[in-house]
């Protein structure tokens, strides 16, 4: 008998703030803006896309569009993602281990 298997899908175990948050900092970490594009749209999975566009005064539809693989989102539009899913951008400094002057 076959072996069935279902499609892992990150949004399903974000389901906290919490989860969400070091979610997408582990993306900022580790992957590029693309990836991070992704994760933004994964957590808005997670979140429910209709309140979260509420809530950041977007339009649904352009929420999955900015949000899709070919998507390119304005920072404005990434600025209020973050703002509504509850997270506030920071930069903090590159360590010097990692990328030496």
């Amino acid at each position: 008998m076959p072996l069935k298997t279902s499609r892992f899908d990150i949004a399903q175990h974000l389901e906290t703030d919490a989860d969400i948050a070091e979610f997408l900092a582990e993306t900022l970490r580790e992957g590029d803006a693309q990836d991070f594009i992704h994760a933004l749209g994964t957590a808005a999975r997670a979140r429910g896309m209709s309140e979260l566009a509420r809530k950041a005064g977007v339009t649904r539809a352009s929420l999955y569009k900015s949000l899709s693989e070919n998507g390119n989102p304005q920072f404005d539009t990434i600025y209020r993602l973050c703002n509504a899913l509850g997270l506030r951008l920071t930069a903090t400094p590159v360590s010097e281990e990692l990328h030496p002057v």
